[in-house]
C-alpha cells in the first residue's frame, strides 16, 4: 500500500527533504538530498484544478463549465496557482469593457462578477 508524499512535517509544518529512493523492484537505494517539484508544494485543490485546466487544454470557458466556477474565479484561481509556483503576477492586461459587457449580456458572468472585472482593469 503506498500513501500520496507529504511535502510539509506534521509537528512544525516546515517543507521536509526527500532523503532516500528505492527501487521495489530490485531494491537499489539511492541516499542524498532530493528537492520536491514546484507542483509538490501545491494543495490538493489547486492539483486537481490544474488537472481539469490541461484536460481543457487551457480553455477557460470549458473549465468553467467543468467546474461550474466564473470566469474571474477561474482567472482567481490560475493566479493564485502561479504565484504559489514562486512566479510574480504579471501587469494586469487592460480589460476588454466590450468582452465583459458582452459575458454580462450573456449570462456567462454575474453583474457583480462583471463589475469586479471592470474594477479589476482600472487598477
Amino acid at each position: 500500500m503506498s500513501f500520496p508524499v507529504i511535502t510539509h512535517c506534521p509537528v512544525c509544518s516546515k517543507q521536509l527533504k526527500i532523503m532516500k529512493l528505492q527501487c521495489n523492484h530490485c531494491q537499489t537505494t539511492v541516499e542524498n538530498e532530493f528537492q520536491f517539484s514546484k507542483l509538490a508544494a501545491l494543495s490538493q485543490e489547486q492539483l486537481h484544478f490544474i488537472e481539469i485546466f490541461l484536460k481543457c487544454r487551457g480553455n477557460i470557458k470549458e473549465v468553467e463549465k467543468e467546474l461550474g466556477i466564473s470566469y474571474p474565479t477561474v482567472r482567481g484561481k490560475l493566479d493564485d496557482i502561479i504565484s504559489s509556483l514562486g512566479f510574480a503576477l504579471s501587469k494586469k492586461t487592460e480589460i476588454d469593457k466590450q468582452k465583459v459587457v458582452s459575458m454580462l449580456e450573456k449570462g456567462e458572468i454575474t453583474a457583480e462578477e462583471a463589475i469586479n472585472l471592470l474594477k479589476e482593469g482600472e487598477t
